[in-house]
């Protein structure tokens, strides 16, 4: 089977390449060899290799350090656009979508449900694209939307990414900083690869499922499993008071889908996280960490 990787230098394209690899024949191109906002070259490719899967994990994304481009509209909806116009030369396409095309955090429930969908429109440009995306895989054959909250591991921006900025701050004997408490759903990415596994092999009956573990967790509580795993006991402050507007996710519908499934332990996962980084210290940047840590999420 050929899977077709977009944005395979980022933190999910890279960690589905490298897992993926040794069962699929997996194209991943670079930015340089296949320019998605080039629709005449993305229709020349895909004529070209005929991938039986694309897995779309491309995109222009926004964060506290970047800020948020309106660009971020034109570019994601181009790129996925300029993919799924040429249906017929491709199998079918894995979208990782995001809880950002539920809304704004602030207005979501708690462990929001696929059928929230559309109830709120996203106001920022990233949300707003997946929510234009999500639009039209709801009326399309062969399109799923997987959609993501908290995934976390290797590759990541470890400079705004809480938990590989926990790990690093740890690393680099530094304190861990909380700009305010929050109750998140995080995903380790090895669950999340083999969660995309079984969406290349099998034919889903929805076409949207919130891909996250189930598991409601406070940051505070996940900086003590930093602390405890890096064995170098560094210190937990919060910024402010009380608890931010909780981002978790209902993930009955995958389940139901795919059958049992064991997650990988938490506790487990960060350890994991945190030796890689032991292991890997150069791609660490101890300047970068002076960012403004307390305003990672």
């Amino acid at each position: 089977m050929r899977i077709l990787i977009t944005g395979g230098s980022g933190f999910i394209g890279r960690n589905l390449k490298e897992q993926l690899a040794p069962t699929y024949e997996v194209l991943a191109p670079s930015s340089a060899e296949l320019d998605l906002l080039q629709e005449l070259l993305v229709r020349d490719y895909l004529h070209a290799h005929r991938p039986d899967v694309i897995l779309h994990a491309a995109v222009g994304r926004a964060n506290r350090r970047l800020g948020a481009s309106p660009e971020l509209l034109d570019r994601n909806c181009r790129m996925f656009f300029n993919l799924t116009r040429h249906r017929g030369l491709f199998g079918k396409l894995i979208h990782f979508g995001s809880g950002a095309q539920y809304g704004p955090r602030a207005s979501l429930p708690k462990r929001v449900c696929e059928d929230y969908f559309d109830t709120r429109v996203p106001t920022d440009p990233y949300g707003f694209s997946k929510y234009i995306c999500a639009r039209y895989i709801e009326r399309s054959s062969g399109i799923v939307d997987l959609r993501l909250f908290g995934v976390f591991g290797p590759y990541e921006d470890y400079t705004v990414r809480f938990i590989s900025n926990a790990c690093c701050r740890a690393l680099k004997g530094l304190p861990i900083v909380l700009r305010q408490d929050v109750v998140f759903d995080y995903l380790y990415v090895n669950d999340l690869v083999r969660i995309t596994r079984w969406f290349i092999e099998n034919n889903s009956g929805h076409r949207a499922y919130n891909v996250c573990s189930g598991r409601q967790v406070a940051l505070r509580e996940l900086a003590s499993i930093v602390a405890e795993v890096s064995g170098r006991n560094p210190t937990i402050s919060v910024g402010m008071t009380g608890m931010g507007s909780e981002y978790t996710a209902d993930n009955s519908r995958l389940l139901t889908e795919i059958g049992a499934y064991e997650f990988c332990d938490i506790e487990s996962a960060i350890g994991e996280l945190y030796e890689w980084y032991r292991a890997n210290p150069d791609v660490v940047d101890s300047a970068r960490l002076q960012f403004d840590t307390a305003r990672c999420s």
